[in-house]
């Protein structure tokens, strides 16, 4: 393995990554993100993606690094001062390696649809947690609309955790008129609406809907579902975080098509 050390804030290969890790449009328009850790960069290699570019910061251990470049033999590595490394690094204690890699288009399959529909979702941990239980839950695809979050920025991919790489995503949808055309049932989660979600069938072809944090879903969104229901709650707390309240739906979707 070759490395080329980077020292300057003027390297044209870090101002690229800088713009990476801290710029929608440019991962936009590169169709490139930057992952951050070993996790997120074995499942990327697991899914079938090659990186272009592997980044250590100089205290992480050489020979470690040495093992994922001999993974990634077309990958370019380069090590950075820690100073350097923690400018593009989503938190606070970095982890000492991260990647540059291209998007990854995964193709739905012919499996029953299963879709989560995410509306304005802004926070980057919960757009990730929901595309993870999504995809741990068997989703088909996530359909986002314009106003969430970026889902391959670096905090988002850390809340994933690799569900970006293998569950189908379409961004920058009309929610409305997605499912105007959608063919099977959509349930719309939101609160004091009278369909209790454990009573309803959610067997057959099937579009969970989601909401903002705080607004939660809006009128046009709940009116193009075909049903809105509530989840049923024991204890005295006014709502479920829309992370949660997305995990327990699509969960209690799986275990009806285990029956």
């Amino acid at each position: 393995m070759t490395e080329t050390a980077i020292s300057s804030r003027d390297n044209p290969v870090f101002k690229r990554l800088k713009k990476l890790a801290e710029s929608a449009r440019a991962r936009r328009e590169a169709r490139m993100t930057l992952l951050d850790g070993e996790h997120l960069l074995a499942a990327y290699l697991d899914a079938g993606g090659a990186p272009h570019t592997l980044v250590r910061a100089a205290s992480f251990d050489a020979g470690r690094f040495a093992g994922w470049a001999a993974r990634c033999p077309q990958a370019k590595a380069i090590v950075v001062p820690d100073a350097l490394f923690a400018e593009l690094a989503p938190v606070a204690t970095p982890t000492g390696v991260l990647a540059e890699a291209a998007w990854l288009a995964p193709v739905a399959g012919d499996a029953l649809p299963l879709v989560i529909v995410l509306e304005d979702i802004q926070d980057p941990g919960n757009l990730g947690a929901m595309l993870r239980s999504g995809a741990a839950a068997g989703a088909t695809l996530a359909v986002l609309s314009k106003g969430c979050h970026d889902p391959w920025s670096p905090k988002a991919l850390r809340g994933g955790q690799g569900a970006q790489f293998v569950l189908p995503l379409q961004t920058g949808a009309d929610l409305a008129a997605w499912l105007s055309g959608f063919p099977g049932q959509s349930v719309a989660l939101a609160l004091g609406e009278d369909a209790d979600l454990y009573a309803l069938d959610l067997a057959g072809p099937l579009a969970l809907i989601a909401g903002n944090e705080g607004a939660g879903l809006s009128d046009a969104v709940c009116g193009a579902a075909t049903r809105r229901a509530h989840i049923p709650m024991a204890g005295r707390v006014e709502s479920l975080n829309a992370s949660a309240a997305l995990a327990v739906a699509v969960f209690e979707a799986l275990r009806q098509r285990r029956r």
